[in-house]
């Protein structure tokens, strides 16, 4: 049984505790659609879990049509959309249930994010689930984001847990090749952006977190 594996679980927290991704692709794939081209998910779920450092959607954009963007500008219109489509959410299906379930088997909880406090608070605070983690760890936290180990090293320290024993929930490449290298075991839970990816490498896969609640 799981439960007796693991002493904490560690959750990523775009597309694992709020679908916040999909509406980020949508708003950049109409940028491509406008300008003629298609943003196919699998050239785009290399940034996810990271940033647009990794992989730049940005970039590509540019290079597929010769031009060059105002970023900026479309990045505020895109912003806003963003923002208002997912303030229509709640909290992706498990995440009220497994966090309840891991106060009952006193198993400390955290969230692991290469987002901003700003970002991840900020809807934790919305969704009434800010108060319910022990710990969150935010891109402010550690010197490197995701794929880098070092948001996962620092939730470790900070729980005071061997590695091995935190178990990682995440949704994306670059959030497993972080936790692993970090020494965490991965539980991959692929959403709508990143069902197409291949998490063979994760210790254990489930279609939601629901799933997952009937191992602990």
């Amino acid at each position: 049984m799981l439960r007796s594996q693991i002493s904490s679980i560690l959750f990523d927290f775009d597309g694992v505790i709020l679908d916040t991704e999909w509406s980020i692709y949508e708003s950049m794939r109409e940028v491509f659609v406008e300008h003629g081209h298609e943003l196919p998910l699998e050239e785009y779920v290399k940034c996810i879990g990271s940033d647009f450092n990794t992989w730049s959607p940005e970039t590509m954009l540019e290079e597929l049509t010769g031009k060059t963007f105002d970023w900026e500008t479309i990045g505020l219109a895109r912003n806003k959309w963003i923002r208002e489509e997912i303030a229509k959410l709640d909290a992706m299906p498990g995440v009220r249930e497994a966090a309840a379930l891991s106060k009952d088997l006193n198993l400390p909880i955290a969230i692991v994010s290469s987002s901003n406090h700003k970002w991840v608070d900020g809807w934790l605070e919305k969704l009434g689930l800010l108060e319910t983690f022990d710990q969150i760890i935010a891109r402010e936290d550690a010197p490197r984001i995701k794929p880098a180990p070092d948001l996962y090293v620092e939730a470790v320290k900070r729980l005071d847990l061997p590695p091995s024993k935190c178990l990682v929930i995440e949704d994306s490449l670059n959030g497993m090749k972080s936790a692993h290298e970090a020494g965490c075991p991965v539980a991959a839970i692929p959403n709508r952006i990143t069902q197409c990816i291949d998490f063979s490498a994760a210790e254990y896969q489930y279609p939601s977190l629901i799933e997952l609640l009937d191992d602990l």
